[in-house]
């Protein structure tokens, strides 16, 4: 089954694409950027849910710091829920989505089947920031460096042509810290993408910086996928969340050797059978 529809929360139009039919799986972001990193062979078994959120919508007004906090997102997650009737589902959320993804968990645990949380460190406060970028500098190889010296170069011409694309070109030229293939052009990823750079700049830039991702995750009995890349240097190190596994035992955390910010597009096959493996797990309902 693909389909694609519109639902509207609070003035936003939001896009949703479906692909696949089975067990539901919500995926919060772009309906259109995740759709390109996700494979179709997924949608044998699973009905993938892609949802935009706020962030990736036009205003439908002139914007008020209270529609953009993270209630708000997560009053999208539940528009998209209540109007596809999920009874309950598993939930997906990638880089920065994974707080929104875990947060509406904790809010909602009755909706929630599972929760997959993909490159995401445990906070996204500058201490971490500078914390990612030192590993960095210390961990990779020359020939990363240089490449990304370079596209940092070319970034803010970038911006001063689409200052409205801020985003998604950050995303684009921070490539030797977010793949594997540190040469690889992500370009075509972000075609078409819109970003409402109001909305993304408080989510990335204040609410994300001050969530504390561990208030009441010892109490989500829920079976968590940590899907972390070797090569992620966004999130780095990947030992952030040691400690956060160690105290929470539905966590499982797995580690994908030759991915940086995107394994689901960087090692399709071994990704798929780890996903497939987690949802179609019955018997464990904890790690």
């Amino acid at each position: 089954m693909n389909n694609n529809i519109t639902i509207k929360n609070d003035g936003f139009i939001l896009n949703i694409c479906i692909k696949g039919s089975g067990s539901p799986v919500l995926v919060v972001g772009s309906s259109i950027y995740y759709p390109r990193l996700f494979s179709n062979e997924l949608y044998k078994n699973f009905q993938f849910i892609y949802m935009d959120h706020r962030g990736f919508v036009k205003s439908p007004r002139k914007l008020e710091p209270e529609d953009y906090t993270l209630d708000k997102i997560l009053s999208d997650i539940e528009k998209v829920r209540t109007t596809l009737n999920l009874t309950t589902f598993s939930i997906l959320g990638h880089s920065g989505h994974a707080f929104m993804a875990l947060e509406y968990a904790k809010r909602y645990p009755n909706n929630i089947e599972k929760v997959i949380l993909l490159n995401s460190a445990p906070s996204n406060s500058m201490q971490r920031q500078k914390c990612s970028h030192a590993f960095f500098e210390k961990d990779a190889i020359e020939e990363r460096k240089q490449v990304l010296s370079k596209e940092m170069e070319l970034l803010q011409r970038d911006i001063e042509i689409e200052p409205e694309r801020r985003f998604s070109y950050m995303c684009i030229r921070m490539g030797a810290m977010s793949f594997f293939d540190y040469n690889f052009d992500s370009a075509y990823l972000w075609k078409d993408v819109y970003t409402n750079m109001e909305i993304i700049d408080y989510l990335w830039g204040v609410a994300f910086s001050d969530i504390d991702i561990t208030n009441g995750l010892e109490k989500l009995n829920k079976p968590i996928l940590l899907g972390l890349g070797r090569f992620d240097y966004l999130v780095a190190p990947i030992t952030l969340w040691d400690s956060i596994i160690i105290n929470n035992t539905q966590v499982k955390k797995v580690v994908f050797e030759e991915s940086g910010h995107n394994p689901m597009l960087e090692e399709e096959f071994q990704f798929n059978g780890v996903l497939t493996k987690f949802l179609k797990d019955e018997n464990e309902s904890r790690y």
